[in-house]
């Protein structure tokens, strides 16, 4: 299932971005985080590399 944000606690570092092998997340306009779900693999690097614990399974 993919990942969900919270975009209250997204610190917008794009850390995630830079470890989906997937490259299924991006930021939009340098600050919002997307997640394409049709490319998310569910693999959860996203959520261990996130300092803010802000993506967690939708």
């Amino acid at each position: 299932m993919p990942r969900r944000v919270d975009r209250n606690a997204c610190l917008s570092c794009g850390g995630c971005a830079g470890v989906c092998p997937s490259l299924a997340i991006r930021l939009e306009y340098g600050y919002r985080l997307v997640v394409d779900p049709e490319r998310c693999t569910d693999c959860g690097l996203c959520t261990v590399f996130c300092p803010a614990g802000a993506i967690r399974e939708a």
